[in-house]
């Protein structure tokens, strides 16, 4: 008997631990890779219920629905945006403390920062977008799944957080033979990219691009004929090398995997 209460107190211990473990795990992720804080803001909605307005957009994306985004976007105003730095990045969003409007129980959503909510100085009133407000233009999807339509503008909370994406980031090559521009998409982690490198397979060193818009990074160095590699960092300061993703063949508005995310 003493045997087997010893064996329970063991295993209580042990649970325990892992627990403790756990959580620490969870909060040093927190610390390292989203703010657990909940932020006030405003959301209101933009394009209809297929999201065919939401594509494109002042981050560089495409199709949004072939890049993997689908319809759980948003756009930024000036104060979120950051100049393009946040695109990519990944929120979640509750709508908060207005009854008539909010669905009950409803929950959050998370979505990724597509596209630029551009301010609006024309009118005294009703500018959501306009600095120093924070605020999200979500895809009507999105919006009705947190509140009325009707509602047309709602208070929310929000934070940063992850972002969860199948398979690898994804590499479009686009410029000319003397300006290569590379469109990174589906970037999972902190999802939103700070700095970018690029490397030939007759370069022999690393060659820093800068960024041109949104998520184009872009480089004068004259690359066609030659495989590429990347080295890729998110705001959290992770970064992943990307070895010879882009083979030596590789043509104009081709898109290559990387087999690797964050």
């Amino acid at each position: 008997m003493a045997t087997l209460k010893l064996f329970f107190s063991f295993l209580m211990v042990t649970v325990h631990l892992i627990s403790s473990m756990a959580a620490n795990r969870h909060m040093l992720m927190g610390n390292q890779m989203i703010d657990p804080n909940w932020y006030d803001a405003h959301a209101t909605f933009y394009g209809d219920m297929t999201g065919g307005d939401t594509m494109q957009g002042a981050c560089g994306y495409g199709d949004l629905f072939k890049q993997g985004y689908g319809l759980q976007t948003t756009a930024l105003s000036t104060a979120l945006f950051n100049n393009g730095l946040t695109c990519g990045a990944c929120f979640e969003i509750k709508c908060f403390n207005d009854p008539q409007w909010c669905y009950p129980k409803a929950g959050s959503v998370i979505v990724t920062a597509t596209n630029f909510c551009p301010p609006n100085y024309s009118k005294p009133e009703g500018n959501w977008c306009n600095p120093p407000l924070k605020h999200f233009d979500l895809s009507k999807p999105m919006f009705t799944k947190l509140a009325y339509y009707k509602a047309g503008i709602i208070p929310v909370k929000y934070r940063r957080v992850l972002c969860y994406k199948k398979g690898g980031v994804q590499f479009q090559i686009k410029g000319n033979p003397y300006w290569t521009l590379v469109l990174l998409y589906n970037v999972g982690g902190a999802g939103d990219i700070k700095d970018v490198k690029i490397k030939g397979s007759s370069t022999g060193s690393w060659l820093q691009m800068s960024r041109n818009w949104g998520v184009n990074w872009q480089t004068g160095a004259k690359l066609v004929g030659q495989s590429l590699s990347f080295q890729v960092t998110t705001s959290d300061g992770k970064m992943i090398e990307f070895d010879t993703v882009v083979p030596a063949n590789w043509q104009f508005n081709q898109v290559f995997d990387g087999k690797k995310n964050f």
